[in-house]
């Protein structure tokens, strides 16, 4: 009997930890993703709040570049409130060689995030990057500015999926940089 009670109590206490944790493994991305065609600058269109860029105000750019080795270099950059401009240089590597839409990025070795690719553009004029646990997520164009109607097309896709859009922060682009 004590048995049951201790399988019973483990299996409520595992569904419990994978409710709190997120639907992890409903997570859908892209089929394939070009990483030639990806690298580059994107301007960052929105995000979900999150801690490490409390202090950008504006001109959020994240900058991916190829190396021959095959390596990804990451350079984030935004414009905090006092007009100086803050960098993060990190770097990514490739956790699913089949499609290339789930990678790692570090900005602070050891430690590394996901960065799954859930949407793109099909002339990889937007991108949409989040990550299972649905704390993080981001829209991404290539150019400073987003249609409107794609913006929220985007958005109810990513709701669809179990992120928290209404709490999206706009990001201003005042100017190409």
């Amino acid at each position: 009997m004590s048995a049951n009670i201790f399988l019973i109590t483990f299996l409520t206490l595992t569904a419990t930890a994978v409710a709190i944790e997120g639907r992890r493994d409903e997570l859908k991305v892209v089929q394939s993703v070009d990483l030639t065609r990806y690298v580059g600058r994107w301007y960052e269109i929105s995000r979900l709040p999150n801690t490490f860029q409390k202090k950008c105000s504006d001109m959020v750019t994240a900058t991916y570049t190829m190396h021959a080795d095959g390596k990804i270099e990451v350079v984030n950059r935004c414009r905090k409130a006092s007009g100086e401009y803050a960098t993060a240089k990190g770097k990514a590597k490739i956790i699913d060689k089949k499609t290339n839409a789930k990678l790692k990025v570090s900005f602070f070795w050891p430690f590394y995030g996901d960065y799954w690719i859930l949407d793109l553009g099909p002339n990889y004029e937007y991108s949409v990057v989040g990550e299972p646990g649905r704390k993080y997520l981001w829209i991404l164009s290539r150019s400073p500015w987003m249609d409107e109607a794609l913006y929220q097309q985007l958005l109810e896709k990513m709701a669809a999926q179990g992120f928290n859009t209404e709490i999206m922060i706009r990001t201003s682009q005042p100017i190409a940089s």
